[in-house]
């Protein structure tokens, strides 16, 4: 997936507000982020270390907030894009436009509409359209990824529920999910995906665009539980064309540019078994940390 060329997005002007920027530039610029790591970060120091070791794009979070979560205080993203020249992302809860307004103001490259975040609206998405900035937006399956492109999204992440834990599982459930469903609708005869479309809940003309591309119209990136180099070779080899990596990997770790460096290298040479043993030795310890508890954990084929 990562080697396709650039990805075109359909063209509708019905939808796309002309003082705005039409889907087909967001696409754009959410395509130079494939093949890279979308790194978590909640200060000016793990900022800066993460521009050092490679990462293509950062996303700015809140440290240890309690309570509701919500976007990031703008003077920490201000400061942040100060310290750093990569391109910066930043969180706004669902459904809450004025939260994105905000961010679009203050000069992030890219706003994730995310679901870990407390959710804002329980039935209605951001009108993505509306907004100059591209938007990132989840998804566990290939009709609610679709949904989502209709509504703008410019790039999707297939993450899993988990945060914090280093347990990979659901992600790769929720990517073999989409995958999964892609290979499906590749095989079906063009009769069969009006039905298809209509099961999944999916907009016909991007299901129809998503056959013929054989991928999904916009860039995929995986997320969750990735924290070390095989992880995201993994994910790299099921078919996303990136990984989001949790701040987590910060944590506890005597040496975070090794680590991050060493992800980094594995999402750039996934195919490349020598690259991934090299940038996986020495990591044992400073993983020490990142396991799920027992009680969160279902005993396999149960």
């Amino acid at each position: 997936m990562a080697e396709d060329g650039v990805v075109t997005l359909y063209n509708n002007t019905a939808i796309t507000d002309t003082k705005k920027n039409p889907v087909s530039i967001k696409v754009g610029l959410t395509q130079m982020l494939r093949g890279g790591a979308i790194l978590e970060v909640s200060n000016t120091n793990q900022a800066k270390i993460a521009e050092e070791a490679g990462a293509c794009c950062l996303v700015i979070t809140e440290p240890n907030r309690q309570g509701i979560s919500r976007m990031p205080d703008p003077a920490l993203i201000k400061q942040i894009k100060r310290a750093v020249s990569v391109p910066i992302m930043s969180r706004s809860r669902i459904g809450h436009f004025v939260e994105a307004q905000i961010l679009e103001r203050v000069g992030v490259d890219y706003i994730d509409e995310n679901e870990v975040l407390a959710i804002a609206d329980e039935f209605n998405f951001i009108n993505k359209h509306n907004f100059r900035c591209p938007f990132v937006c989840g998804c566990r399956n290939l009709g609610e990824a679709l949904r989502r492109v209709r509504e703008g999204a410019a790039m999707i992440r297939t993450q899993c529920d988990l945060s914090g834990t280093g347990n990979i599982v659901e992600t790769v459930k929720n990517v073999r999910c989409v995958m999964g469903e892609i290979r499906i609708l590749n095989n079906m005869d063009e009769d069969e995906v009006f039905a298809f479309s209509k099961k999944i809940a999916a907009p016909y003309d991007l299901v129809a665009q998503t056959k013929q591309m054989g991928r999904l119209p916009v860039v995929h990136f995986a997320a969750g539980g990735i924290v070390t180099p095989a992880d995201a070779a993994l994910m790299m080899q099921l078919g996303c064309d990136g990984v989001f990596i949790g701040s987590e990997v910060f944590d506890n770790c005597s040496d975070p540019y090794k680590r991050v460096r060493g992800i980094v290298e594995a999402v750039r040479h996934y195919n490349d078994p020598h690259v991934l043993v090299e940038n996986s030795c020495g990591l044992e310890g400073e993983m020490a940390g990142l396991n799920v508890t027992e009680e969160r954990m279902e005993q396999f084929g149960e």
